[in-house]
């Protein structure tokens, strides 16, 4: 079965390890990357390609983000 890939992008390392911590309890889910800015879970989404971005709406620097899968 082909896991699916997740990107945590938030700027609380609190949540961010939270959701991590709840997220590796599925077997079915991998965590491929974590950001801590809007800038940096761009670049991220774009070097890693997840299949889900998990971020938070009010990340700092991420104002009227659209991120698009290709």
């Amino acid at each position: 079965m082909q896991k699916i890939t997740v990107l945590i992008a938030d700027d609380h390392m609190v949540m961010r390890q939270g959701l991590r911590a709840l997220l590796q309890t599925e077997r079915d889910i991998e965590i491929v990357g974590e950001a801590d800015t809007g800038r940096q879970a761009v670049r991220l989404a774009k070097a890693l390609k997840p299949d889900v971005v998990l971020m938070d709406v009010a990340l700092a620097g991420a104002h009227s983000l659209v991120l698009q899968r290709r």
